[in-house]
């Protein structure tokens, strides 16, 4: 525990390293949007970047959802990346939705047990209500102002990682792609992986892609790779699932630097 809570001291040093790194990314040409959140109680700002062809036909596309989706979060580098990889055919058209932060942390941690755990902020455990203003809320909204279709992704990492494993474990039902970096499954005492199985049971009939990696974080790591034996153990055939072992990357890198292969693979059924 004393290397989980030292991770998390060392996370807040790294997210202004993080911030200027994210400065630097040319924001891309987007549309914003800000939603009354009856279920958040609260004014939520939406990015919302559209590949190239949007504007030139009438085809609707499937969407990616992303928590710290804010133009000074990393929002600009994935539409980015998603703009380079669609342009050399890598991927196909996709719609990026860009949620931007409030109350990261309350957002995108659930509920726990560990008393140290509640000590990274003073309001912790809104997952379940964030998950249902993207589910009642925020889906409604983008399917009224855009061409979409059924299909939809998540990719986010570290905290919003966790929130993506959460969701893929508890409500597969809400996205069709999962991709979660260095996922702080180290939350409640690794209760996601402590209960895997029992939830993979429950899974629906529709097929389900994971996408998820680990850095050198030793208190990341350790679940990541316990997950992925679970999921090969349990060789759920609903569960199309990568898992990319990444020693040779830090927390604060594991991002930048798997993206590409994370959205190649999954975006590619």
């Amino acid at each position: 525990m004393r290397n989980i809570h030292l991770f998390l001291l060392l996370s807040f040093i790294f997210s202004s390293c993080n911030d200027k790194a994210q400065s630097q990314d040319t924001i891309p040409v987007h549309e914003t949007f800000t939603i009354d959140s009856k279920i958040l109680n609260e004014k939520r700002t939406i990015n919302i970047w559209t590949s190239e062809n949007y504007s030139k036909t009438n085809d609707s596309l499937p969407v990616m959802y992303m928590p710290d989706g804010g133009t000074a979060e990393d929002f600009p580098h994935i539409a980015n990346t998603m703009a380079d990889l669609i342009k050399s055919k890598k991927i196909p058209q996709f719609i990026l939705v860009g949620i931007e932060n409030t109350v990261r942390r309350r957002d995108l941690s659930g509920t726990t047990e560990v008393e140290k755990d509640k000590e990274i902020a003073p309001v912790i455990g809104g997952a379940s209500k964030f998950r249902a203003f993207i589910k009642d809320e925020l889906f409604a909204e983008i399917n009224k102002r855009y061409r979409t279709k059924n299909t939809k992704g998540i990719i986010g990492e570290s905290l919003a990682g966790l929130f993506i494993m959460e969701t893929f474990l508890t409500q597969p039902e809400m996205f069709d792609y999962y991709i979660a970096m260095d996922p702080s499954l180290w939350w409640n005492n690794h209760y996601l992986v402590r209960t895997a199985k029992e939830h993979l049971t429950k899974f629906p009939v529709s097929n389900k892609r994971l996408w998820f990696a680990g850095s050198s974080a030793s208190d990341i790591s350790i679940h990541t790779k316990n997950l992925e034996k679970i999921l090969t153990t349990e060789n759920n055939k609903k569960v199309i699932f990568k898992y990319s072992n990444e020693p040779k990357e830090e927390h604060q890198t594991i991002y930048r630097a798997t993206k590409e292969k994370a959205l190649i693979w999954t975006l590619n059924p």
